[in-house]
């Protein structure tokens, strides 16, 4: 899994929740243009983007990646409920979206 997040807390206290629920994370990034660079390096099967990210946002990140030769699956994530980005997901290749406070092995797997 890669995590893409602009607040340092968010992504170390994901990375945490994922290792322990059996994930390897392999890198993380605090910005679209970084995320989108490492992933072509490090090739991750997940990539977890938050929506609102500060030079690009997680809707045309996802689409970027999906573009790539080997693109991971995306699954955006925010603060903020379903109900306000439910067109941009679906726009975006993403696989789906689950809120920061409901973040778990098992929220990832639905939609995988």
């Amino acid at each position: 899994v890669f995590v893409v997040d602009d607040h340092a807390g968010f992504r170390r206290s994901a990375r945490l929740m994922l290792e322990i629920e059996g994930y390897i994370v392999v890198g993380e990034a605090a910005d679209g243009a970084t995320a989108l660079t490492a992933v072509r390096q490090l090739k991750p099967d997940l990539a977890l983007i938050d929506v609102h990210l500060p030079d690009v946002d997680g809707f045309e990140l996802a689409a970027r990646m999906a573009a790539l030769a080997r693109p991971p699956l995306v699954i955006l994530t925010s603060s903020r409920d379903v109900e306000d980005f439910s067109t941009a997901i679906a726009e975006s290749g993403a696989r789906g979206f689950v809120p920061k406070a409901e973040l778990s092995r098992e929220a990832i797997e639905r939609l995988l």
